[in-house]
């Protein structure tokens, strides 16, 4: 495997592995910001990424001015997926747009959304970035909430709006992103100067919270060679999470684990070089 251009131009050796530990989710709801905060101050996760149509986000950017050197993107979110609690868009109300469901809010998974229309997206994830940046927040780099913006078409839209506010999007390597995107659009995309993993890891949210920590040695240890997207969701343990979801031992066990000193100690002796988005941000066409 060729060496990727960003881990050359960072000062990587070929035979180095790179890691962005990634906290997802960021202000979905109170127990995920001090949780996240708390992980970034404890030295292993490097970065994470707010939604901003969430409750919580404000409370995000508040824990964000306290401690701008964290490095914080924006979740880009066209999604709602929980049963009772849900969010809906922050620049539009138009149902033509395909992006709303009966009750105004988001659809509950991307396969759902109602042939969106991409420049309602688009003003939608804009509308999502500048409203983190009126809040005062540095943001570093953007990703996406269930991927969504890998169907019906808005992958374009994603990546235009990446280049436009020259900020890194999220896009990898993975098998399945090549089967969706096309190796020429990802190499292309390359090319002109955007980042691209080349490995995407994710701690299970279906994991016996017991078996997590031992299953992030094994992510670790089995890390290939390259630049490697480890996403996790940390929450603390609240009367609020447990409502939301069915998944919160799993979120409680990713903070748990990657505060773990145990981790930290193992992370350093398999040689794993820990990274953030911002580095990379610098290295955008224009920065």
């Amino acid at each position: 495997m060729k060496q990727n251009p960003i881990l050359r131009k960072l000062g990587f050796a070929p035979g180095d592995r790179v890691a962005i530990i990634h906290a997802d989710d960021v202000g979905m709801c109170q127990a995920t910001v001090p949780a996240f905060f708390e992980l970034v101050a404890c030295g292993l996760v490097s970065a994470g990424s707010a939604m901003v149509p969430c409750p919580w986000f404000r409370e995000t950017a508040a824990w964000w001015s306290r401690s701008p050197e964290v490095d914080l993107g924006v979740h880009l979110t066209l999604t709602s997926e929980w049963e009772h609690y849900r969010w809906g868009p922050v620049a539009t109300c138009d149902p033509g747009s395909g992006i709303i469901d009966a009750d105004g809010c988001f659809y509950r998974a991307p396969a759902l959304m109602n042939r969106p229309d991409p420049q309602a997206a688009l003003r939608e994830m804009r509308a999502q970035v500048q409203r983190a940046r009126d809040a005062g927040i540095d943001v570093t780099h953007i990703d996406c909430h269930m991927f969504a913006m890998l169907v019906d078409g808005l992958v374009d839209a994603y990546v235009a709006l990446g280049l436009e506010l020259g900020l890194p999007v999220l896009l990898t390597r993975q098998p399945a992103w090549l089967e969706t995107l096309t190796t020429p659009a990802i190499d292309r995309w390359e090319e002109i100067g955007l980042p691209v993993f080349d490995h995407l890891r994710e701690m299970p949210l279906d994991h016996p919270p017991e078996a997590l920590l031992s299953a992030a040695k094994k992510v670790f240890d089995e890390l290939p060679l390259g630049l490697t997207y480890l996403i996790m969701h940390p929450a603390l343990d609240t009367p609020e999470l447990r409502a939301i979801g069915g998944d919160w031992r799993q979120r409680v066990a990713d903070y748990e684990t990657f505060r773990n000193p145990e981790l930290h100690d193992h992370v350093r002796r398999a040689g794993v070089h820990v990274i953030g988005w911002r580095s990379i941000r610098n290295l955008m066409p224009g920065s």
